[in-house]
């Protein structure tokens, strides 16, 4: 029989609009390792960066705005496999900010 604390802590709270953005933009980030120079998916990330910046304000989040201009500023430097990973662990980031307050940890 599973032990129910096992399933409390891979329970990943239900996707609202600011959770789907964060998701997709991370998908997008991971896609950079392998195609780091593509220009529509880096507008695509530009865009999601300012929805998230947005969303996120209006819900009265502190960090994550921070953290999405952060995500902005890298998005403009070159492409490199140092870029791609900060956009990475930015959205990592963007995530578990998401999760803890979804999870009402903050």
């Amino acid at each position: 029989m599973p032990d129910p604390k096992d399933q409390r802590k891979s329970r990943v709270p239900l996707l609202d609009a600011l959770g789907k953005m964060i998701t997709e933009g991370k998908q997008s980030a991971d896609y950079l390792w392998q195609v780091p120079d593509d220009q529509t998916e880096r507008a695509k990330i530009a865009t999601l960066l300012e929805k998230i910046s947005v969303e996120s304000a209006k819900q009265g989040r502190k960090e994550m705005p921070k953290i999405a201009e952060e995500l902005k500023t890298a998005l403009k430097a070159s492409p490199s496999p140092q870029q791609v990973d900060l956009l990475v662990n930015g959205f990592d980031r963007l995530l578990q900010l998401w999760e803890a307050a979804k999870s009402g940890l903050l």
